[in-house]
């Protein structure tokens, strides 16, 4: 694991001879192997002149030869085959005398330290890594004394690697028992006046100019174990505190004379525990030890008789990346991306499926009119092979740009948005996707099937072409209708005059509609749907004989439409429709019930542009009106052409779930859905998984764990702040929540949040969706909702045309109305302000 998440030093001496013990100093971030997470970064810290605490550190070798000499490495091996709680394998390591050799090894080893007062710690291999702190998980002793108590110590450290709570977080972590082992630091103690931890970057905001201490009176493991409030500073770059708040001293632990510790009742003191120039010492480490390693810290700090002192330093986990400063651009382009990046990708999905396909695309597109966009690291940078955060393109135009009006012109003559399903190059995308979907992967050998995934990837190379030729005349239909409207004073009918185009979205719309009359006609079948849960209602309405009408629907509708994504068009990892079935009748259930009365905002718009005094005049009247119906013609030709695309998805992903059966069946994998966490370049340097040296199959495993622990780190971080996208709207005292005005009208009606595809099935007709993102999965849920209340997207989001088609008041870019916002309260949405209110409170 340590190749993925730590520098690599200089092979030590300690190292290269295996030692059973060694000081502290021999140690650097590459020896993790034999010092444990704690003992190499604690090592490295003392070769660069940090004031650590000095010691030596009993190796994972040492913990090897007891489990070897003293019996209990059959036992452990034993216990662990036989699925043995931690009880007993720590009881099985704490009964053990050391052998006599190690025994003299250690006390030599304290002898030359002073033998003194020590602290002994334990240092896992899998601990203080990035992904995968082990905070709190192996035991510290304080304040050691004596070698009969250095010994016990020692033991005791060994015997934590098996503490329930270390088992558990290991098997969260997908870290196998057999993969772990422990060493245990142990330096000199430091009595410290007071102590605590520091933060070299705020752990909240992720402000990388910001330095966070907490501090208490005494020891250190009051603060660490949560036994005091602790006094808490915020420094600013120049060390300036931006922020003091005072302690609780409810505790104060101290060192005894013979040994140990003592906890005593604080003190409440009258101003700051620390002073400005120890503060500024602090900070100093605090950024010194993040150059060093190259990331921001999480350390453990201490003062003593004037002196400052480093105990420990490890990555900061969770921590979110530094807020984005974006510019004008990046906000009005922003929203449609983070609709696509609404989970982070995995490896695969970015060395993959988005490299050569989808930002193939926008690259090809934006070439076309002489602008070199951006390449997918530079939207999506990466760290360990897991993505960081979304930075929302900026295209760059070159010279080409100068033939860009004559190239988009000339474009827009030759091809007409009419005749782009009768274009030849659409013909040729169905037919490559036909013979795609012919090819079984399973009777493809590894070679074949990388050529397979490779050629999915290429074939959307039509689509892309088909886009360059058509969407000029998009562009331009756009282009007149907008000052059209705005000489007519129409211009607020732009949004509404172009929804509602006929498009594979809108057919597979009124598909599900017929399914769900044919569930509305069968009492027995209506019975089932109000009764069951969608994951049920699969295995019913496929395996019960009475339900075999709508089953033969149900199966036909996946065929034509099943190809459609759950999630994202640029996530290959996410299932699609045929792959979930019951997320499609979550969406039946939806359209059972009465859906409700529903303005028609095109057919309004319309009414009220054709009733201008303008269009008394036949030549412009036709002229308008033909304009409208181009721009809604290439509204549909954007989204079928995003239709078509995602029907390369299920055989690619029919692909990938064939390799990453054949590599955990090679054992590099747990399960075939760990290979997303790969990059393609990295299964493309693979030969056959069935030939692959045992020294290849661990380095791609510890890959994959690695980048899955620091996926897990960064699970609750967005990939992109919404502060930092959607503007401040004005205050409005009223109001609960505040977007973008994004489909007129206003409704009232119980929230409903729906977190993702799975929940679709929870809202009832007449209720507000309120959601974190839409793509076209969700439009069904339109015929239903009063209103729609989304934190991303913005007037020209997919939610806001689809609302606008339905005729129902849409609210973009909340930012938080997923969290601010509670299922059954009742409120008003205002799409025409962008507001929503408590019901009643005004509209």
């Amino acid at each position: 694991m340590t190749e993925e998440r730590t520098r690599t030093g200089p092979a030590s001496s300690a190292s290269s001879a295996k030692a059973l013990v060694a000081a502290t100093t021999d140690f650097g971030s590459a020896d993790v192997a034999l010092a444990g997470g704690k003992g190499a970064n604690l090592g490295e810290l003392l070769r660069a002149g940090f004031p650590v605490p000095d010691g030596f550190i009993v190796t994972t070798a040492a913990y090897a030869s007891m489990l070897e000499d003293t019996g209990p490495g059959g036992t452990l091996a034993g216990l662990l085959q036989a699925g043995a709680d931690g009880a007993r394998i720590r009881e099985a390591i704490g009964s053990v005398r050391l052998p006599e050799q190690l025994r003299g090894t250690i006390t030599d080893a304290y002898r030359r330290l002073g033998a003194g007062p020590v602290a002994v710690r334990s240092s896992g291999t899998a601990e203080d890594l990035p992904g995968a702190a082990f905070a709190g998980q192996h035991d510290t002793f304080l304040n050691i004394l004596g070698e009969d108590a250095l010994i016990r110590a020692i033991t005791g450290c060994w015997a934590s690697l098996w503490t329930d709570r270390a088992i558990a977080y290991r098997h969260r972590q997908k870290i196998r028992p057999e993969d772990v082992a422990i060493a245990v630091v142990v330096q000199s103690m430091v009595s410290a006046d007071a102590a605590g931890v520091m933060f070299s970057a705020d752990p909240l905001t992720g402000r990388r100019d910001r330095i966070l201490i907490d501090a208490g009176a005494g020891l250190g493991e009051a603060v660490v174990s949560g036994l005091v409030t602790p006094e808490h500073y915020i420094l600013d770059s120049h060390n300036r505190v931006r922020e003091w708040t005072p302690g609780g001293h409810e505790t104060v632990i101290r060192s005894t004379p013979n040994g140990g510790t003592v906890e005593t009742a604080g003190q409440p003191g009258t101003g700051q525990l620390l002073s400005k120039r120890q503060l500024a010492r602090l900070a100093g480490i605090a950024r010194a030890v993040t150059v060093h390693f190259g990331t921001p810290q999480d350390m453990e700090w201490a003062v003593a008789g004037g002196r400052t002192y480093l105990l420990q330093a490890r990555p900061m986990t969770a921590l979110p990346q530094e807020p984005q400063k974006l510019n004008a651009f990046q906000k009005r382009v922003g929203p449609f991306f983070v609709e696509m990046f609404q989970e982070r990708p995995y490896p695969l999905d970015v060395s993959g499926w988005l490299q050569h396909s989808i930002f193939a695309m926008l690259q090809r597109m934006a070439g076309s009119i002489g602008v070199a966009f951006p390449s997918v690291s530079d939207v999506l940078p990466e760290e360990d092979g897991v993505v960081l955060r979304l930075i929302p393109p900026v295209p760059r135009p070159t010279i080409r740009v100068l033939a860009a009006p004559a190239s988009i012109a000339a474009r827009a003559r030759r091809f007409r948005l009419a005749n782009w399903t009768r274009d030849e190059r659409l013909a040729a995308f169905l037919a490559e996707v036909d013979r795609l979907n012919g090819r079984d992967p399973r009777q493809l050998n590894w070679q074949q099937l990388l050529g397979h995934v490779r050629t999915t990837y290429e074939a959307l190379g039509p689509i892309v072409e088909l886009r360059v030729s058509y969407l000029p005349g998009v562009l331009i239909s756009q282009l007149k209708l907008r000052p059209m409207l705005l000489l007519l004073g129409k211009r607020h009918l732009a949004p509404a005059l172009i929804a509602g185009a006929d498009t594979r979205t809108s057919q597979a719309n009124r598909e599900l509609e017929l399914l769900a009359h044919l569930v509305r006609a069968d009492k027995n079948l209506r019975a089932s749907f109000d009764r069951l849960a969608p994951a049920e209602l699969v295995h019913r309405v496929s395996g019960d004989p009475l339900y075999a009408e709508f089953n033969r629907s149900f199966r036909g509708f996946l065929t034509e439409y099943g190809h459609r994504e759950t999630t994202s068009v640029v996530l290959s990892s996410a299932p699609t429709w045929s792959e979930t079935p019951e997320v499609v009748l979550g969406l039946v259930i939806v359209l059972i019930g009465d859906p409700g009365k529903k303005t028609d905002q095109t057919g309004d718009a319309l009414r009220e542009l054709s009733a201008h005094p303008a269009l008394t005049n036949p030549g412009l009247r036709r002229r308008i009106l033909d304009t409208v119906d181009t721009a809604r013609a290439g509204m549909a030709f954007r989204e079928d052409t995003h239709f078509y695309a995602t029907m390369l998805l299920p055989p690619l992903r029919r692909a990938l779930r064939e390799l990453g059966e054949r590599l955990r069946t090679a054992g590099v994998l747990d399960e075939a859905r760990d290979i997303f966490h790969l990059r393609y370049e990295e299964l493309r340097t693979i030969n056959d998984p069935r030939t692959l040296p045992a020294a290849d199959r661990d380095r791609y495993r510890q890959k994959v764990l690695a980048r899955a622990a620091k996926r897990a780190d960064l699970a609750g971080t967005p990939l992109l702040d919404l502060n930092a996208l959607f503007p401040e709207h004005p205050a409005d005292s009223s109001a609960l929540v505040t977007g973008s005005a994004a489909s007129r009208g206003t409704a009232t009606g119980p929230v409903r949040i729906i977190g993702s595809p799975a929940a679709f099935g929870t809202l009832q007709s007449g209720e507000i969706l309120v959601c974190p993102y839409t793509n076209p999965a969700w439009t069904p849920l339109f015929q239903r909702a009063a209103a729609v209340v989304v934190d991303t997207g913005g007037i020209g989001s997919h939610a806001a045309i689809v609302a606008r088609e339905y005729g129902i008041p849409a609210v973009m870019g909340t930012r938080n109305g997923t969290t601010t916002l509670t299922n059954g309260q009742q409120v008003t949405v205002n799409g025409t302000t962008g507001t929503v209110t408590a019901a009643g409170n005004g509209s």
